[in-house]
């Protein structure tokens, strides 16, 4: 048996072809193809390549929109909301932070997580440490999760566990990745941990949703606009 050609959603997700890309991952899931592979193989591989150029010389926030869009679609062709287990493993906070208008791995990992039973708050991005925090104590997360493409988010990823135990929530995980964070350690960031993909986060979670959290039983998006 061939092994699956993830080229084709790879270039739909480049050009931000949103339409391509929903065909394009219907295509390798009615072949059988798991999601796991199509996440891994496919959507971070086009991330990873995309992740490259953005740096803050060729920051094209146009490219990047167009490509998180088509990512949305891909990733909602694996996981449609509403199916999948119920979302009662606990809750998770999920967000970039002020300054990082990136989003692309984070509504990857908020579509995995939902997929798994999770129940996920995305804040959206360019959101204050406060705010994250704020929702965590509020939602009664067992975990907060920060997307980073840029390296200078590093000093904001470092203070989040500081504002946690300040509010008394120092038992609350923080999890860490994105190209630019996921090059450090969790020492490095503050961090409890720093996953290397969308699905080695989601099994940190899974482990850590063992402990018998709170949990909670609905879906919400805060995406600011």
């Amino acid at each position: 048996m061939a092994p699956p050609d993830f080229q084709p959603l790879i270039a739909a997700l480049l050009d931000g072809d949103h339409r391509q890309a929903a065909r394009e991952t219907s295509r390798l899931r009615d072949a059988g193809v798991p999601a796991e592979l199509i996440v891994r193989d496919g959507i971070e591989e086009a991330m990873g390549r995309l992740d490259e150029k953005c740096t803050v010389e060729e920051f094209n926030l146009l490219e990047i929109m167009l490509a998180g869009r088509a990512v949305m679609a891909a990733t909602r062709e694996l996981f449609p909301l509403g199916t999948g287990p119920s979302p009662s493993r606990g809750t998770v906070i999920l967000a970039t932070l002020e300054g990082d208008v990136h989003d692309l791995g984070k509504n990857v990992v908020r579509m995995v997580l939902i997929g798994r039973g999770f129940h996920v708050v995305d804040l959206g991005r360019d959101q204050p440490v406060e705010n994250v925090v704020g929702a965590a104590e509020r939602e009664q997360a067992i975990a907060v999760l920060i997307s980073g493409l840029l390296t200078t988010m590093v000093p904001q990823v470092q203070r989040v566990k500081e504002v946690l135990a300040r509010r008394g929530l120092g038992h609350v995980k923080v999890l860490a990745g994105g190209a630019a964070l996921k090059q450090a350690t969790a020492e490095q960031l503050n961090v409890d941990y720093v996953a290397q993909t969308a699905f080695d986060g989601a099994h940190y979670l899974d482990r850590l949703a063992q402990l018998g959290q709170p949990v909670r039983h609905e879906e919400e998006t805060h995406e600011q606009p």
